[in-house]
């Protein structure tokens, strides 16, 4: 066991991670509440993350939406008026969702997306790996009420000297 973890891990060795064929049929459930929830996650997906529609912020996060992404602020409002500053563009809402979604899973009052996510090889810039990001919301009466993702605080730019 010893040698085996001695041995240098081959390089990118995993599984390319592939998103669902019916993404779509992901976000259902024959559980009523479950439904509704996953419904409303479809909706913050497509309608405001893809298209940029956060005009419907409203119908989808609560007042208070508590953010635990690092680079955020917790609040609706403050949501906003990030996204504003980030000058994301207003496309057509799509008629199906265009994320590669590899699973989702809803539990009680909770919903988590998956999806792919194409990162480029940090050790040879020429290559590139697929890993999976996620997002997951808690609901309160069918809208999101706080939210989780893999985000990171980026390392400060090297000072020039």
């Amino acid at each position: 066991m010893a040698a085996a973890l001695a041995l240098p891990a081959p390089a990118l060795a995993q599984d390319a991670v592939l998103p669902a064929t019916d993404k779509e049929a992901l976000f259902t459930s024959p559980d009523p509440k479950l439904h509704r929830n996953k419904q409303a996650a479809l909706h913050i997906v497509r309608d405001l993350l893809e298209a940029g529609h956060w005009e419907l912020a409203e119908t989808y996060l609560t007042e208070r939406y508590i953010q635990h992404n690092p680079l955020v602020a917790s609040g609706r409002a403050r949501l906003l008026e990030a996204v504003k500053q980030w000058g994301l563009p207003i496309k057509p809402i799509p008629a199906r969702m265009t994320s590669p979604v590899v699973a989702v899973v809803a539990e009680g009052d909770f919903v988590v997306v998956s999806f792919v996510r194409d990162m480029k090889d940090p050790r040879d810039p020429s290559r590139s790996y697929t890993t999976t990001w996620f997002d997951m919301w808690r609901f309160v009466d069918g809208r999101a009420d706080e939210h989780w993702d893999g985000a990171e605080i980026p390392p400060m730019p090297a000072k020039a000297e």
